[in-house]
């Protein structure tokens, strides 16, 4: 799967996903000007969001409540590294959700497709192409 990169001006970073576009920006103390998600926050709010659709999954799936089911995620930074060293996700359950169905929506949770890659990360790669030539300059053209 492709995501194509584009730089509308300024700060700002657009990532295109098939037919929907991610829009970030850095904040003004940044040098940006504070119009979309910061991509580092975006990084973090996928996580969240991917936790979230399976806790919600869970629960719709075996027809449980999700009036005021909310998913709160917090993240403690290590000094050093300026990195995420701690990552909770907290689940609130809402009133009539089953005792019996609690662990097994954390572990409905656990699966989130973000946090096992962040798990067992995977490889990178970062390539750097040369300008493109425009092929009307190219000898025999």
């Amino acid at each position: 799967m492709d995501i194509e990169v584009t730089f509308p001006g300024g700060k700002r970073v657009d990532a295109t996903v098939g037919a929907f576009t991610l829009r970030t920006d850095q904040p003004a103390e940044l040098g940006g000007g504070g119009s979309a998600i910061a991509p580092f926050e975006a990084f973090l709010a996928s996580l969240a969001t991917c936790a979230g659709i399976y806790a919600l999954g869970f629960c719709q799936a075996r027809k449980l409540p999700t009036e005021g089911l909310k998913l709160t995620q917090r993240y403690e930074v290590d000094p050093e590294t300026k990195l995420p060293s701690m990552i909770s996700l907290t689940l609130q359950l809402p009133d009539g959700f089953p005792e019996m169905y609690r662990g097994a929506i954390v572990r409905a949770v656990e699966g989130c497709k973000v946090k096992r890659t962040i798990m067992a990360p995977p490889s990178f790669e970062v390539v750097a192409l040369p300008p493109k030539v425009d092929a009307a300059v190219l000898p025999g053209a």
